[in-house]
C-alpha cells in the first residue's frame, strides 16, 4: 500500500508539472498570437492603399508643373516600396532623392554606398513637393518637360537616361507598375494651371542645357559649334573635353551625379582629361553600329580606348571577345564588336 502510494504522489507530482508546462505553453502561444495580431494590424499597407492616399497629391503637382502624375505615383511606388521603406516610414522620403545641394534635415543610410545622405522631411507632402522641384531645377531633367504630360512612357525612358536611377530596366519597371494599376488615368482630363506651368516652363528653361545649333556629320559623328555641344554617336550622348577639364569639373558643369561620368565612360573620377577627349554622357551601348563589325588592335590600344572609340561597354567588349575583365590583348588581334566570337573547343 505504501509503495502504491508513493506511486500515486508521484503520479500526481508528474501531473502537476505537466500540467504547469502546459499552462506555461498555453501563456506562450497566447502571447504569440497577441504578438501575431500586433504584427498583423502593424501590416504594410499595400499599393493600392498607397495610390489612394497620394493620387490627389500627384495630380496637383502636376497642374502645377506638367510631370505626368502616374510617373510621380509610380516613382514613389518603386522608390518607397509603396510607402513602406524605412526612409517613407521614419523620415517621409518617398522618392530616395538624397542630399546634394540640401540644406534641410538629413538622415544616413546605405544605397550605392555606406553612409550616404538622404533628405529628411517633415511630411509626405514635403517629399512630393520637392520629388517636383527637383526635376524642375536640374538641367539634365530640362528636356523631359517637352515630353507631354500624357506620354509616361517616354517620361519613364527619359528619367532613366537622365541618370535618375542606375537600374537598367527602370523605364520598364515604372511602365508596368503605371499600367498594372492604371495610373496613367490620373494623367488624363487634368488642365495643368497656365500660371503654373508659365513659372515653370521659365525655370526649366533657365536650367536647359545649351545644344548645338549647327551639325556637321562625319563618318555619324556631329560636330558643334558651341561650348560643349552635346553630339551623339552609337545612339549615345557625348560630349569633348576642353584644356583643364577632369570628369569632376565636367560633373558639376553637366550637373550630374558624382558616380555618372566616371560609370558611363569606365573610368576613376579622379583621371586627367585631354583636350578634345570623348566623354560619354549616357550609359555606352552593348554593340558598336551597324557596320563596325570589327576593330584591329593597334599598338599602345587597350581594351577601354576602343570602348570608347565605339561607344560598346568595356564589360560588354571583353564578352563579346571571351575575354578576362582587366586584360589586355596584343595588339594585331581582331576584336568583335558586334556578336560574339565562337568558342574554340
Amino acid at each position: 500500500m505504501w509503495k502504491n502510494s508513493k506511486n500515486s504522489v508521484v503520479l500526481i507530482c508528474c501531473m502537476n508539472n505537466f500540467s504547469y508546462f502546459c499552462s506555461m505553453k498555453a501563456i506562450g502561444l497566447f502571447c504569440g498570437f497577441l504578438l501575431g495580431v500586433q504584427v498583423l494590424w502593424a501590416q504594410k499597407i499595400t499599393t493600392q492603399t498607397y495610390i489612394d492616399t497620394y493620387k490627389n497629391l500627384a495630380v496637383s503637382e502636376m497642374k502645377k508643373s506638367g510631370i505626368p502624375a502616374s510617373i510621380t505615383l509610380a516613382q514613389g511606388i518603386l522608390e518607397s516600396g509603396s510607402g513602406n521603406s524605412s526612409l517613407a516610414v521614419n523620415y517621409h522620403n518617398h522618392f530616395g532623392i538624397k542630399c546634394h545641394d540640401w540644406g534641410g534635415n538629413k538622415t544616413f543610410h546605405n544605397d550605392d554606398k555606406k553612409g550616404e545622405c538622404f533628405r529628411h522631411y517633415n511630411t509626405a507632402e514635403e517629399s512630393f513637393r520637392d520629388h517636383t522641384d527637383f526635376l524642375m531645377s536640374r538641367s539634365r531633367y530640362a528636356f523631359l518637360f517637352n515630353y507631354k504630360s500624357t506620354d509616361y512612357k517616354s517620361w519613364a525612358k527619359g528619367l532613366r537616361k537622365a541618370g535618375y536611377a542606375t537600374a537598367p530596366d527602370y523605364p520598364e519597371k515604372l511602365i508596368t507598375v503605371i499600367e498594372k494599376y492604371n495610373l496613367h488615368q490620373y494623367d488624363t482630363g487634368v488642365a495643368v494651371n497656365k500660371s503654373e506651368k508659365n513659372k515653370t516652363d521659365k525655370q526649366v528653361s533657365q536650367n536647359q542645357p545649351k545644344k548645338t545649333v549647327k551639325k556637321t556629320n562625319i563618318d555619324n559623328f556631329s560636330v558643334g559649334i558651341e561650348h560643349y555641344a552635346v553630339k551623339e554617336y552609337n545612339r549615345t550622348e557625348y560630349i569633348q573635353a576642353k584644356a583643364g577639364d577632369s570628369y569632376e569639373s565636367l560633373t558639376k558643369t553637366q550637373d550630374m551625379m558624382p558616380w555618372q561620368l566616371p560609370k558611363y565612360n569606365d573610368a576613376e573620377l579622379s583621371k586627367p582629361l585631354k583636350e578634345g577627349e570623348i566623354v560619354y554622357i549616357q550609359p555606352k551601348r552593348r554593340r558598336a553600329a551597324r557596320g563596325k563589325e570589327y576593330h584591329l588592335l593597334r599598338e599602345g590600344e587597350t581594351m577601354r580606348d576602343v570602348s570608347q572609340m565605339y561607344a560598346v561597354k568595356l564589360k560588354r567588349l571583353y564578352y563579346l571577345n571571351n575575354l578576362e575583365e582587366g586584360s589586355e590583348p596584343k595588339a594585331g588581334m581582331s576584336l568583335n564588336l558586334r556578336k560574339r566570337k565562337a568558342v574554340r573547343k
